[in-house]
């Protein structure tokens, strides 16, 4: 096995050596539309591919941003299939999103779907800055689904089962192409929004219905990037030895 695959599961061997056997790579899809859903995939590996590596039809296995729709419907169906991996999905639905923001709508799907794993996960690495919620120890990688495979896995499963979710959504709301556009603010759908007026998954906290929603958004994710080059180092793994362990929050108050 290559160097460059094997180092892409060096925070999953690493929490293996420790004698964690059940470690997920948690991320979320969907974000940043105007409609829908966000929604999150918490993905566990058999620990034995500590000593044989990656399965290799997952060799290319990447964050789903950089993929392809046909790579990311490939990987999909492996990911799903594989008798030894284990997998959860979670959304959390614009309702909620409107009532709670969609940070800690996102932050909800992930432990939704880390709440499906049996057995449960023993430690967590999870895309982006820390999410104090979560119920189970866990690492924050900045840019981890270009990092790691397991929470590569997790983008892509919650990437194609969103898009699913906006193609149904376009046969029921066909004024606003939400097959082609999954809800992000393209001219397309902005367009559609002036002619046509929201429609019922339509977050109605962001902008152009509210703009408080999607400044928070973007200032976090510009707070994100600014505290990248500090998070990722203070994140990155020597092999060994394994990666710090933060301890359990407490969950999230419903």
């Amino acid at each position: 096995m290559s160097a460059k695959f094997w180092n892409r599961l060096a925070f999953e061997r690493g929490l293996w050596q420790q004698g964690l056997l059940h470690v997920a790579g948690v991320d979320e899809a969907g974000c940043g539309p105007l409609a829908g859903p966000v929604t999150a995939a918490a993905v566990v590996f058999p620990c034995h591919w500590a000593e044989s590596g990656l399965y290799p039809k997952l060799r290319g296995l990447n964050d789903s941003k950089q993929l392809t729709q046909e790579q990311r419907e490939k990987y999909f169906d492996i990911l799903t299939t594989h008798p030894e991996i284990r997998y959860a999905i979670a959304s959390v639905d614009v309702e909620m999103i409107d009532q709670i923001n969609i940070l800690q709508a996102a932050h909800r799907a992930m432990g939704l779907a880390l709440d499906q794993l049996q057995p449960p996960a023993q430690h967590v690495l999870v895309d982006g800055r820390p999410v104090k919620s979560l119920r189970v120890p866990s690492t924050p990688l900045v840019k981890g689904d270009a990092r790691c495979y397991s929470i590569a896995a997790a983008s892509v499963l919650a990437k194609v089962t969103r898009d699913r979710l906006m193609v149904e959504y376009d046969r029921r709301y066909p004024l606003y192409g939400f097959a082609s556009h999954k809800g992000y603010s393209t001219p397309q759908h902005l367009a559609s929004i002036a002619e046509h007026g929201p429609c019922p998954i339509h977050r109605r906290s962001f902008a152009p219905f509210h703009p408080v929603e999607q400044e928070l958004f973007e200032a976090d994710e510009s707070q994100l990037q600014a505290e990248a080059p500090l998070n990722q180092q203070s994140s990155t793994l020597p092999l060994p030895p394994a990666p710090a362990i933060s301890p359990a929050s407490p969950p999230l108050n419903p």
